[in-house]
């Protein structure tokens, strides 16, 4: 059995461990890369000094993901070796000071990683789900959406009826603008293809607010009121455009639209919700809760965007769920393939156990996922259900891992790189 370190090798030890005569120390901090769905994992392993027990978390960022790793291994791991796992809350503040500027989602996200495994130690030491260490349940299921996309109404109004069909109450529908490079669209072809993966296709914002509201209103026509629709923006609108699009889908009868705005433009969202009955939600790319703060004082939104690996884990996420409870926005998780089995699961047990809980983004994960993280959870009926075993209840094959390496920095995250059809760069 390894030893705890001395407490003299602490850096600013918790004077109330000695006190209480803690036994169970922090040994080892590892973390490890995958991508058994393409997009790169980053996953992170506490370990202690009682044997086989450890928690396992996510911070994966696929767009840095390596400049993540060094954090966590070259300053938040060192920290870590020899202190109690028990005072996370103790923990996640150290570390985020530790940094001294604080903010940003390397930082967020390295913290988010050791935060849910520490969680996830915390649980399996009690033998409880992790969501019983919040509460407890307070529904059965956390109701998920999928995504579908398409060129015509009439295509995307059979893939949402193939969804509901599947058990869906929720579908995110997108639509491909011709000639323009849409997100949330598949590429037709192998030309376009590879003019996509060159970042070569403009994007379009004007055919956008031609061609989408048309298609997403004709949509709902086709499949009535029985499935709620959702559709993500994904920051590609000005303020000025926002508002000509919420104008052009009153009719639409969305469930939220998401990320109309960048974050940069957020201060606009309180003049939108004013003049419009169409749900907002935001807050995929934050990575601090402060940034949810001033939007939720209004409100100025409706549904809370939360990636909890990004905001530092789950014991920040935690604390805005509560107050978004408090201040009648609803939370609607951003939970893609990039996300892992791991943070899903980890999410999964704040949405079991929040009153504010509103949808699930919910990931379909390839065959490889399964193997590389038993116990993935997947929808079922069109709902993610946690597991009864102690901790999230998700594992880590070191050995499977191994079979499927991370793809070179910028083939990822090229998607990213977007320009406007007059050359200008434009978010994404």
């Amino acid at each position: 059995m390894a030893q705890p370190a001395a407490r003299s090798d602490v850096l600013a030890p918790a004077p109330w461990v000695e006190e209480r005569g803690a036994k169970i120390r922090i040994t080892a901090v590892r973390t490890f890369l995958t991508a058994p769905h393409g997009c790169p994992h980053l996953v992170v392993r506490v370990e202690t000094n009682e044997p086989g027990l450890y928690g396992l978390g996510c911070a994966s960022d696929p767009q840095r993901t390596l400049a993540v790793r060094s954090v966590v291994d070259d300053y938040l791991a060192p920290m870590l070796v020899g202190r109690d796992p028990d005072d996370i809350d103790d923990i996640h503040r150290l570390m985020l000071n530790s940094a001294y500027w604080r903010g940003g989602s390397l930082t967020g996200n390295a913290l988010g990683g050791i935060d849910v495994a520490l969680w996830d130690l915390k649980a399996k030491r009690l033998g409880a789900p992790l969501y019983s260490l919040f509460g407890g349940r307070v529904r059965t299921h956390a109701d998920a959406y999928t995504h579908v996309d398409g060129t015509d109404a009439a295509e995307i109004a059979d893939k949402v009826t193939e969804a509901r069909e599947h058990g869906y109450r929720h579908v995110r529908v997108q639509v491909a603008v011709p000639g323009s490079d849409t997100y949330g669209t598949k590429a037709d072809g192998a030309a376009d293809a590879r003019a996509l993966r060159n970042r070569s296709v403009p994007w379009d914002s004007a055919a956008y607010l031609r061609t989408v509201p048309g298609i997403l209103t004709e949509v709902r026509e086709r499949v009535g009121d029985g499935v709620e629709l959702l559709h993500d923006v994904h920051e590609r609108l000005d303020p000025r455009q926002a508002r000509d699009f919420l104008r052009r889908i009153e009719n639409a009868g969305l469930y939220f639209v998401e990320d109309l705005l960048a974050p940069e433009d957020a201060s606009h969202f309180a003049a939108l919700r004013a003049n419009s009955s169409v749900p907002l939600a935001v807050g995929e790319l934050f990575s601090d809760v402060g940034q949810f703060l001033p939007l939720l004082d209004g409100p100025s939104i409706d549904f809370a965007r939360i990636r909890v690996p990004t905001l530092g884990g789950l014991t920040p996420a935690r604390k805005l769920a509560v107050y978004c409870e408090l201040r009648g926005v609803r939370l609607a998780p951003h939970g893609p393939a990039d996300v892992s089995p791991v943070a899903q699961a980890a999410t999964l047990a704040m949405d079991i156990s929040s009153h504010a809980f509103g949808v699930q983004e919910a990931a379909v994960f390839k065959a490889p996922v399964h193997e590389v993280f038993p116990g993935t959870i997947e929808a079922v009926d069109g709902g993610l259900r946690p597991h009864e075993t102690p901790g999230h209840g998700v594992d880590f094959d070191e050995a499977a891992a191994r079979r499927h390496p991370v793809p070179e920095p910028l083939e990822h995250d090229r998607w990213a790189l977007l320009r406007n059809t007059d050359g200008s760069v434009q978010r994404p």
